[in-house]
Formats: structure tokens, C-alpha cells, sequence
């Protein structure tokens, strides 16, 4: 998955993105993200709420 950030990906990756590309539930795509989140490989963007958006940390 984080290959496909790094090259291939357009947009804001949000959760729902993230299970629909992985083929997994939501619930999995978010803990996947706050795993990530946690190991400094990707950030949150400032909007919160419905509208939260993730982008790999450089």
C-alpha cells in the first residue's frame, strides 16, 4: 500500500479509500492507518472529522 502512495496515488487518502484498496473493512483500514500514524510513516492532515485525510510523512 505504501507503494502505491508513493507512485500511483491521486487524491486525499482517507480510510474508505484505503479499505477499498486493500479489500478490507473500514474499521481495519483505520487501524492500518493509526499503525502507520504511530511508526511516523504517514501524517494526519489538519481537517478532522468526516473529512480526515492522511498523507505519507516525508
Amino acid at each position: 500500500m505504501l507503494n502505491i502512495l508513493l507512485t500511483d496515488f491521486y487524491g486525499n487518502l482517507t480510510t474508505k479509500k484505503w479499505a477499498i484498496i486493500t479489500k478490507c473493512s473500514i474499521d481495519t483500514a483505520l487501524r492500518d492507518i493509526d499503525d502507520l500514524i504511530q511508526k511516523g510513516m504517514l501524517e494526519k492532515s489538519e481537517a478532522s472529522g468526516r473529512s480526515t485525510s492522511y498523507e505519507v510523512a516525508l
